[in-house]
């Protein structure tokens, strides 16, 4: 269910008492697969997805190069023109490139020699991002995996001082959806009964694939945070980074944001009113994961979905804008708990 599968961490993570983050490797197979009833129409997914690749790898620009590699990255034997790699370095040589493509290739890179993320995405990220605290709190994850402490600090007081956090999901999402549209679902793939003509399949790739993203180091903030409470300037640092990320790109992002006010702030009102705003963001989540879910049945909603995906927003702002799309309520109501079905 591509909804709960989507959002999984960010609703664990809103209704959390603290937050908690899993890095994301690539899915070894297509996630469309897996929902897949026989042998026969697991093998036509993933014939669909390397068609997808083949009929985008020839573009040029790179966005369509993007949401190519994305979809090459966990299919097998592929060959190496039409590689996670060669597809992800000619988008990242393409005119135009932005942060996003660098984000991506930071999955370029190869786990068993610990070689991840690819150091070489990560420098330019610094350049091409340098007011972009997501790009910061991945340094920072690094950092403290290498024992490199003075720098993690650093890490943090410039993520405090940036002016946005994007995690680039949004792009994903545009690049992939983007792509699958190219190239209509067969009927082998779609199934003789489906009510969608399709559009659920397309959305399951594009949703599931987006998943396998690198994450910032969110879990690794708020231990650095939390420990250091007493501590002045990291404190303060916090409080300020903090503010930034309730209006981050993700709901992840704005979870972390809003558990930061709640367990630092020194006024109380602040501290209860982090707490409402996180209990609507698991009530918003869950919304969409609903949402979603009707998407796999329902023509007109996996269609919608994949619009608001390929208009370039951020996560957050596709979240919001299909509740309200559909009149659904973004506050909680009054009664309601996290964890609760909707």
């Amino acid at each position: 269910m591509l909804g709960r599968r989507f959002f999984t961490f960010a609703l664990l993570l809103a209704a959390a008492s603290g937050p908690a983050l899993a890095a994301k490797a690539p899915a070894k197979t297509p996630p469309a697969a897996t929902d897949a009833s026989s042998p026969a129409r697991r093998q036509a997914l993933l014939q669909y997805q390397k068609d997808l690749v083949s009929v985008a790898a020839p573009q040029a620009d790179p966005i369509p190069l993007m949401g190519a590699a994305l979809l090459a990255r966990p299919l097998p034997d592929q060959p190496d023109f039409n590689s996670y790699h060669t597809l992800i370095d000619r988008a990242a040589a393409a005119q135009g490139a932005g942060p996003e493509i660098s984000w991506a290739r930071l999955t370029d890179c190869d786990a068993k020699a610990s070689d991840c993320p690819n150091a070489d995405a990560l420098a330019k990220l610094v350049q091409q991002a340098p007011d972009n605290a997501a790009v910061w709190l991945l340094k920072l994850g690094q950092d403290l995996r290498d024992g490199k402490n003075d720098d993690a600090r650093q890490d943090l007081a410039k993520a405090a001082a940036a002016k946005v956090y994007d995690d680039y999901t949004g792009a994903t999402l545009k690049a992939l959806s983007t792509t699958v549209t190219v190239l209509p679902p067969p009927t082998n793939v779609v199934g003789p009964l489906s009510a969608t003509n399709g559009a659920d399949v397309q959305l399951t790739l594009v949703f599931g694939l987006a998943e396998g993203q690198p994450q910032p180091a969110l879990q690794a903030t708020a231990r650095l945070c939390e420990e250091n409470a007493d501590k002045a300037g990291i404190k303060t640092d916090c409080l300020t980074l903090g503010k930034l990320l309730e209006w981050g790109s993700s709901p992840l992002a704005r979870s972390l944001g809003l558990h930061l006010r709640e367990v630092l702030a020194d006024d109380a009102s602040q501290q209860e009113d982090a707490k409402r705003l996180r209990r609507n963001l698991v009530w918003q989540v869950q919304s969409f994961s609903q949402l979603s879910m009707r998407a796999k049945g329902d023509t007109a909603v996996a269609q919608h979905l994949l619009k608001l995906a390929r208009s370039g927003g951020t996560q957050m702002s596709l979240v919001l804008t299909a509740l309200h799309d559909y009149d659904m309520p973004v506050d909680a109501p009054s009664d309601w708990e996290p964890g609760k079905a909707g």
